[in-house]
């Protein structure tokens, strides 16, 4: 198959590539998205059955999300363009005999290749922000989105106070991430999803906020959403 490259930075799919064998290691570098998967996964949960359900992860790097929603009864396919994080996902998927599909595919490449697919869940979180045309990654999400169903979208709100924890605090002081790990510019206010998401045909439900406080090294869920953000969203059953 043809790689689709029209929404795709190759730089940040060589970035991750490089960095796949780290996926599962809890103290290393994603150690922050084992973090806050539980959050995740409660926020998801909370909002949409998901037993049973078919659910598609977009950018589902190493399987983190994936799996969990797996163990919740739902048929999971996870997607992502990096080859090499893919083959982590798998790996770790066998080594636990998940049932969780994995596929290295853009969101384009999927819908190509499974034109007729449909889900009832979408999720796709930290992944809006690494790559060029957010708003046509949510209007694909969209189309293979059943009526009435659940699609949940993470990202950075983009403002001074955002770079100066999701960048500078969290890549070179805090060494949280990978130094590198976000561009800035990408960052995405909640009024442009917002209006991404209205494009596609989806309604809005709810935003929250994800915080983090260095010193106690803790994740939790509230109103604050000037840096890290979660946006839940319907299709409607017209």
């Amino acid at each position: 198959m043809t790689m689709n490259i029209k929404n795709l930075d190759h730089e940040e799919v060589n970035k991750f590539d490089e960095l796949a064998a780290k996926w599962w290691d809890m103290e290393g570098e994603f150690k922050p998205l084992h973090q806050i998967n539980p959050l995740r996964v409660g926020f998801i949960k909370d909002r949409s059955i998901l037993e049973g359900k078919k659910i598609l992860d977009v950018g589902c790097g190493g399987g983190i999300l994936a799996e969990a929603l797996s163990e919740l009864g739902a048929n999971v396919t996870g997607i992502d363009a990096s080859e090499n994080t893919i083959g982590v996902a798998k790996s770790h998927s066998k080594s636990i005999s998940s049932n969780v599909r994995f596929i290295q595919n853009t969101i384009e490449e999927f819908i190509a290749a499974n034109p007729e697919e449909k889900f009832d869940v979408i999720t796709c979180l930290e992944m809006l922000e690494h790559v060029p045309s957010p708003g046509e990654i949510i209007k694909n999400c969209s189309d293979i989105l059943k009526k009435d169903g659940d699609i949940f979208f993470s990202t950075i709100n983009r403002n001074p106070r955002s770079y100066l924890f999701a960048v500078i605090g969290a890549e070179y002081i805090l060494n949280l991430l990978p130094k590198g790990t976000h561009d800035y510019e990408k960052f995405i206010k909640p009024s442009e999803l917002a209006k991404w998401i209205r494009e596609a045909g989806l309604n809005s439900e709810e935003t929250i906020g994800l915080s983090y406080n260095p010193i106690t090294d803790n994740y939790w869920l509230g109103k604050d959403i000037q840096v890290n953000y979660m946006v839940h969203a319907k299709k409607g059953k017209d």
